[in-house]
């Protein structure tokens, strides 16, 4: 029989778990780090100096999770490279690595910190969450050795994998994922052989994860969430901000409601690489969200999220992204129309020249209508409607189809498309629909000063993307962002391997 103390904690436990069976909510937190970075190298420091600035790393990441667990957070999560930062070569990476056993050999680090041989960043993360009753979720580098028997085995003989780790309430390790969509700049990592759909269950509902740039992606996004009917994903990423449609927290609040699933998004912040923007998005729109691109300090965010969101009341509609638009035929009107960059990407633009108006433009096999009303049509602000149907990047293409309304930086028609985060004016109404080719559909809606607006539009059951009420501040853009996933190229990285 165990002692009466050993009881107690196992009791609360259960109580605490019967209490968010109970509950059709759970508090969610996300940790956006401000992080410490070191001295860039291309060789290897020594074990004890890689360790000693993760431990100032993971300092700062322990006060914030301590803050949520006593405001009742059951979960939360913190940035990619969140721990030792990047800036690193594959050699120079390796002391700040682990060896990170999978989930189902049932392991508690910091209980038994040694059962794995070194681990001392899994023990300290283990005992965060045990010492708070919280779930951790945090990015750390994983290591596997492998030999010239593996035909794919690195010239180094290990594998290096950009990994997140999950801890639940009692320390265990419950969920370990590798990262499959490495962004250009992560030769330090290798790619997994294999796309991971890695899920966890919880009393307070079905968790997936994944990292940064498999975002845009099907496997894994798209899977956890189609496939494996996820409630929540959890997203730890280090998002360089890219306006006018990749801003981190307009595309992860439209890409929860496009997917229709809770995304916490836990960003690294630093203004010099343009990295801010986290939250706690829904399907029916951001629960609290942050964005500073003027301060160094990092923010922790509270909400309170449904645990099955499918089956809340407020669940959004199947939608038919593509249905107004292709019952109708083309707006009267000008037909002249002009081309502009977005990031490489040559959209066909059409100038918004009146107060209100009837406009369409097409490109490739998407056509995007626009109805609107603007409060005041101002001589120093050009509004355009623009579509863009092709792939997207340079070394990995991938296929978008979007349609936007868009402020442009000035008057000069060449700009339109440069990035903007002011504007002066407002909207009395807009509706913004596309002749799509794929269901994967992501609604944005973005202010002046970089701010969402959350309640203030609405995506119709025939894909109309229409404002409720007027816009209640000027308008940056409001874009339907569509991914047609079957349409990709193949990684040409992944591929070579």
């Amino acid at each position: 029989m165990l002692p009466s103390q050993a009881l107690l904690p196992a009791v609360l436990f259960a109580l605490a778990a019967l209490q968010a069976l109970a509950s059709d909510t759970f508090m969610a937190a996300v940790y956006e780090h401000a992080v410490i970075l070191p001295h860039p190298t291309q060789e290897p420091v020594p074990a004890s100096d890689a360790l000693a600035l993760m431990n100032k790393n993971m300092d700062v990441l322990e006060g914030a999770i301590k803050e949520a667990a006593q405001q009742g957070a059951h979960i939360i999560v913190t940035p990619e490279d969140g721990i030792y930062g990047w800036q690193f070569t594959r050699e120079s990476i390796y002391p700040y690595l682990e060896d990170i056993p999978d989930p189902v050999v049932n392991w508690i680090p910091c209980t038994d910190p040694s059962r794995f041989g070194p681990a001392p960043v899994q023990e300290r993360l283990s005992c965060m969450a045990r010492n708070n009753s919280i779930y951790v979720v945090a990015n750390i580098g994983d290591k596997k050795l492998c030999n010239s028997s593996d035909p794919s085995c690195p010239r180094d003989g290990r594998y290096q994998y950009n990994t997140d780790v999950v801890f639940d309430t009692q320390g265990k390790l419950v969920a370990r994922y590798h990262k499959y969509n490495l962004f250009r700049s992560e030769t330090q990592f290798d790619y997994p052989k294999e796309p991971e759909a890695v899920t966890f269950e919880t009393p307070f509902g079905k968790f997936g994860i994944f990292t940064c740039f498999d975002i845009l992606f099907y496997e894994p996004a798209v899977v956890l969430v189609s496939k494996m009917q996820v409630d929540t994903v959890l997203f730890p990423t280090a998002w360089m901000n890219v306006l006018p449609f990749l801003t981190a927290i307009e595309f992860h609040s439209a890409w929860a409601m496009g997917m229709g699933v809770n995304l916490l998004s836990a960003n690294t912040h630093n203004t010099t690489k343009a990295m801010t923007g986290d939250g706690l998005f829904a399907p029916e729109g951001p629960a609290a969200y942050h964005y500073d691109s003027a301060t160094e300090e990092g923010r922790l965010l509270l909400a309170e999220l449904s645990a099955h969101p499918r089956l809340s009341p407020t669940y959004p509609p199947a939608i038919n992204w593509s249905l107004h638009a292709t019952s109708i035929e083309k707006f009267p009107g000008e037909n002249d129309t002009f081309s502009g960059t977005v990031r490489k990407d040559i959209f066909t633009f059409r100038e918004l020249r009146h107060k209100d108006g009837n406009y369409t433009v097409c490109q490739g096999d998407l056509c995007c209508h626009l109805v609107y009303q603007m409060s005041n049509k101002r001589r120093d602000e050009v509004y355009v409607l623009g579509a863009f149907d092709g792939l997207h990047g340079s070394l990995i293409k991938y296929h978008w189809q979007i349609c936007t309304l868009l402020k442009c930086p000035s008057t000069n028609l060449s700009t339109c498309g440069q990035p903007v985060e002011t504007a002066q004016t407002k909207f009395e109404m807009f509706s913004l629909s596309g002749t799509f080719g794929t269901s994967y559909i992501f609604p944005e809606v973005l202010y002046s000063g970089v701010q969402l607006a959350p309640g203030e539009f609405e995506v119709l059951r025939d894909g109309r993307l229409k404002s409720k009420h007027g816009t209640s501040k000027p308008l940056l853009t409001a874009t339907l962002f569509g991914r047609l996933y079957e349409k990709d190229q193949p990684h040409p990285l992944r591929i070579s391997l």
